[in-house]
């Protein structure tokens, strides 16, 4: 098994920031109905910086292993960088090839995680 393999499994077995908050100020849910993955992304953000970040999920190892990534990339920074990212930039933190179905599973996080910056509502509420 190459390194990059190894990473996602660590990241997967182990996930960073893995739980939801206690309190949080941004939240979205989110799902890929073709593969029946679904993540929760929560952000708590003071003074435009995200202080604290947590995710659950459920789904298949790019799903949570790519959250894990994204969350432990994220923490600490300034929105505005959240906002700046690229489809591209969050799929490089992987450092492996996907096909293009699993594409949809390494974005998912990126796309909850932006959509509850920008303030959309959960479809929970």
């Amino acid at each position: 098994m190459n390194l990059y393999q190894e990473h996602i499994l660590e990241h997967f077995k182990h996930p960073c920031n893995y739980g939801l908050l206690k309190t949080c100020t941004h939240q979205y849910t989110d799902s890929n109905p073709l593969c029946g993955d679904w993540i929760t992304m929560q952000a708590h953000v003071k003074d435009g910086r995200i202080c604290a970040i947590g995710f659950e999920s459920a789904g298949c190892t790019i799903c949570k292993a790519s959250a894990s990534m994204l969350t432990e990339f994220v923490l600490g920074k300034e929105i505005s960088l959240v906002y700046a990212l690229s489809n591209q930039d969050v799929l490089d933190l992987l450092h492996i090839e996907l096909s293009i179905s699993r594409i949809k599973c390494a974005l998912l996080c990126f796309v909850a995680l932006k959509k509850a910056l920008y303030g959309v509502r959960d479809a929970a509420d």
